[in-house]
């Protein structure tokens, strides 16, 4: 059986995402092919039984048979780092860890993710670096865009993999901008490199792959929600502060636009539903509409969406604005909730978002696949994937 240890540099790099790309081209090549996520860190109950969120995401996409207890057998709950470092954790991880391993020995390929950046685990003794070495899998390390952080961090955590005698295959960089640096790839592949590190391919950058929903800045942000807007599932463009002038705020929006702003800038959030209702007179610029004063009659569905700035209205600092206001924005069917916290710390709640690929997301599932079997070659990276006598073998030759 062949394998390969697909690693990060970090959260949020796109793993799961390329692991969902990858399975894809496998079951394509028409491999018999498995997944196992050895260490999770996001622990769901399904079937009874707990599992990693990725291990559920990844069955229940390609409709894998094996039990949830053997593609995710460890698991880091809340409190358990704490309760091993003061002896209270009996179990014998690793052993779990190559027990369940072994479950897979019938199948042609085995994709292992990882968690987090190759020192993730340590704690409890199971790092990234560690379990690819328990596992002898070769790894390969997903980052994302940029020139010298994704060298950088790739080179940083391919040391720790060498380290544990763990022969680094090779990197993918994720969300790239190939539209405005279609040269990118050949200075990131010559920057690797150096460093003796294939580069295994570029994804382009998606926002539909990396920006959250309005549910999930719900989710993340809580509070009050006084309009729940057309589509919870409408994936946010752009986040921008409201804290301008609101002629100046309207020129700088676009439709995708989560606003966050004040909940007594009511001149702001006027502006924003009254843009909605109305629309731009006919030659007018976006920052007209701050002058009007009420809809047009008959005109709410009139203008063009691409018209209409901002997608969601975060109102903070506890601050409700008038009845008036609020009945605005609710004819205007803008999303809006309203939070206690102040705008830096909500601004800083929504950059931080997790955002994660779920069974349900058909949509941004489908892309991936696409992403990946058009910008991945999968003969490259199945040819990296060797079965745990080879990795000693390609260490020992310094491959």
């Amino acid at each position: 059986m062949r394998q390969l240890y697909l690693a990060a540099t970090g959260q949020n790099r796109g793993k799961t995402t390329a692991a969902l790309g990858l399975l894809d081209g496998f079951v394509g090549e028409g491999l018999h092919t498995a997944f196992m996520k050895p260490v999770g860190q996001r622990t769901v109950i399904e079937d009874g039984v707990p599992a990693d969120e990725d291990a559920v995401l990844v069955r229940d996409v390609f409709g894998l048979p094996e039990p949830l207890i053997d593609m995710s057998p460890v698991h880091i709950p809340r409190g358990f780092t704490k309760a091993y470092i003061q002896g209270a954790v009996v179990d014998d991880l690793a052993g779990r860890i190559r027990d369940a391993h072994a479950t897979f020995g019938g199948h042609d390929i085995l994709l292992i993710e990882g968690t987090g950046h190759a020192g993730v685990g340590a704690v409890i003794g199971l790092s990234n670096a560690a379990v690819a070495a328990l596992l002898e899998a070769p790894a390969v390390i997903v980052s994302e865009g940029g020139v010298g952080r994704p060298i950088d961090e790739i080179v940083l955590n391919a040391s720790l993999f060498a380290a544990h005698g763990v022969e680094v295959a090779g990197a993918i960089v994720n969300k790239v901008d190939l539209d405005a640096q279609p040269s990118l790839p050949g200075i990131l592949e010559r920057g690797l490199g150096r460093h003796g590190i294939p580069l295994l391919g570029v994804l382009p950058v998606r926002p539909i792959l990396s920006n959250p929903t309005l549910s999930m800045v719900l989710e993340g942000v809580g509070g009050e929600t006084v309009h729940p807007g057309p589509d919870l599932a409408r994936v946010i463009d752009d986040v921008a502060i409201g804290a301008m002038e609101p002629g100046h705020m309207l020129e700088r929006i676009g439709p995708g636009t989560l606003v966050i702003v004040p909940g007594d800038r009511e001149d702001a959030i006027l502006s924003i539903a009254t843009a909605h209702l109305v629309g731009p007179p006919r030659g007018a610029t976006r920052a007209d509409v701050a002058a009007l004063g009420r809809p047009r009659p008959g005109a709410g569905e009139a203008h063009r969406a691409a018209d209409r700035p901002a997608v969601g209205l975060i109102l903070t600092g506890g601050y409700r604005p008038r009845d008036a206001v609020i009945d605005a924005v609710r004819r205007a069917e803008i999303f809006c909730t309203i939070v206690d916290a102040d705008t830096y710390v909500v601004a800083s709640e929504v950059h931080d978002l997790l955002v994660k690929t779920h069974p349900a997301d058909r949509d941004k599932i489908a892309l991936i696949k696409r992403l990946v079997a058009e910008f991945l070659d999968i003969d490259r990276i199945l040819a990296v994937a060797t079965a745990p006598d080879e990795v000693g073998q390609g260490m020992k030759a310094g491959r």
